[in-house]
C-alpha cells in the first residue's frame, strides 16, 4: 500500500488548483441551487472544468443510497428498494426529489453556453423508478431551452430496472454512461451493493435497444486490480457495446475512504489505451486524472 503521492501527479494537481477564473460557473450554481460531482466526490479537476466554464450537473440530490467505500459523496440510509419496473410517472410521495430541478439545471446549461452537457445522478434505489423520471425531464427541459448540442448522461443502475434505462437512453441523449468502476474480482469490496454482470446487461441492452447512441464507462486503476484484470475489463466492455472508455488513477477522497494500493505508472496508462484501441474502441480517455466525465466535450468536439 502506497500513500504517498507520486511528483508528477502532486505538480498537476497543484497547476490545477491555481486556476482562479471559476466565479462565474460557481455563481450560478449557487444561484440555482444546484449540485455537481465536481464537488460532491471532491475532484481533482474541479478548477480546471469551472475555470472552463463546464461542470458535471449531479441530480437527485447528494446524498446517495449505496455507499461504496471509493466514493466522497454522503449516504441516504433508506427502508425501501424498489425492485419492480417503473410503470407510471414519479410519485409525489418521493419528496427528496426537487421536481424544480430539470429547469434550473437547463438555466444553467443556458447560461453557461455549454455545447456539450453532462448529466450524472446519484443512486436512488429509494425510487421506483431509480430517478429516471428527473433525468429525462432534465433531458427535455435542456433540448428545448438551449442550443446544446451534445447531452451525455452518467447513469446509474437502476437497481437492475431494465425499462428505466432504455427510457432515459429514448429521451434525447447523444451519449449514454454507465460505469463499471474497477475490475470484477474487486466489486465485493468497492462496490458492494453493485453487480459486475448487472452493469455490463445494462450497458449491452442499451446498445442494443438504441444503436445510434454513443456508449460510455470507465473504471478507476490503484484499487487492488492487476493489468490481466485491467484487460479482461477492457474487453468486457468491448464485448458489451461499450464505444468510449477512460481510465484514471482512483485518489483517495477522504481518510474515511478506501486507501489508495498503488499508483499507476504513466507508461501503464498508454499500455491501456493502446490495448483498447487495438480492440477497436473509437475513444480511450487513459491518465492519472482522467474521470469520467473529464474534458467529455473532446469526444464529441466534431458535432459542434
Amino acid at each position: 500500500m502506497n500513500e504517498r503521492l507520486p511528483d508528477y501527479l502532486k505538480k498537476e494537481i497543484l497547476k490545477i488548483k491555481s486556476r482562479k477564473d471559476i466565479f462565474e460557473t460557481s455563481k450560478i450554481i449557487k444561484e440555482k441551487e444546484l449540485n455537481t460531482v465536481c464537488s460532491s466526490s471532491r475532484c481533482p479537476n474541479l478548477h480546471l472544468c469551472f475555470s472552463n466554464k463546464t461542470a458535471t450537473f449531479l441530480l437527485l440530490g447528494n446524498k446517495c443510497t449505496r455507499k461504496c467505500p471509493f466514493c466522497n459523496i454522503e449516504h441516504m440510509d433508506i427502508e425501501t428498494r424498489y425492485t419492480e419496473p417503473a410503470s407510471h410517472a414519479l410519485s409525489s410521495a418521493t419528496a427528496a426529489v426537487d421536481t424544480l430541478e430539470p429547469q434550473k439545471v437547463a438555466y444553467a446549461v443556458k447560461t453557461l453556453e455549454l455545447k456539450h452537457a453532462v448529466i450524472t445522478m446519484v443512486t436512488r434505489d429509494d425510487l421506483y423508478d431509480g430517478g429516471a423520471d428527473i433525468l429525462i425531464k432534465t433531458i427535455k427541459e435542456i433540448r428545448k431551452t438551449s442550443d446544446c448540442k451534445v447531452v451525455e448522461v452518467l447513469t446509474s443502475d437502476f437497481n437492475g430496472n431494465i425499462k428505466s434505462a432504455l427510457d432515459v437512453a429514448e429521451s434525447g441523449v447523444d451519449i449514454f454512461g454507465h460505469n463499471m468502476e474497477t475490475v470484477e474480482r474487486l466489486y465485493a469490496d468497492i462496490r458492494p451493493s453493485s453487480s459486475y454482470k448487472r452493469s455490463l446487461n445494462l450497458l449491452k441492452t442499451v446498445k442494443q435497444e438504441k444503436p445510434d447512441i454513443v456508449t460510455k464507462s470507465g473504471i478507476m486503476v490503484g484499487l487492488g486490480e492487476d493489468d490481466g484484470e485491467v484487460f479482461q475489463t477492457i474487453d468486457d466492455m468491448i464485448d458489451n457495446g461499450v464505444e468510449f472508455i477512460t481510465i484514471g488513477q482512483y485518489l483517495r477522497p477522504s481518510l474515511e475512504n478506501i486507501p489508495v494500493q498503488r499508483y499507476i505508472p504513466l507508461n501503464k496508462f498508454i499500455e491501456y489505451k493502446n490495448y483498447a484501441n487495438k480492440k477497436g474502441v473509437k475513444q480511450v480517455f487513459a491518465a492519472p486524472l482522467v474521470r469520467s466525465s473529464f474534458g467529455a466535450e473532446k469526444f464529441f468536439k466534431h458535432s459542434y
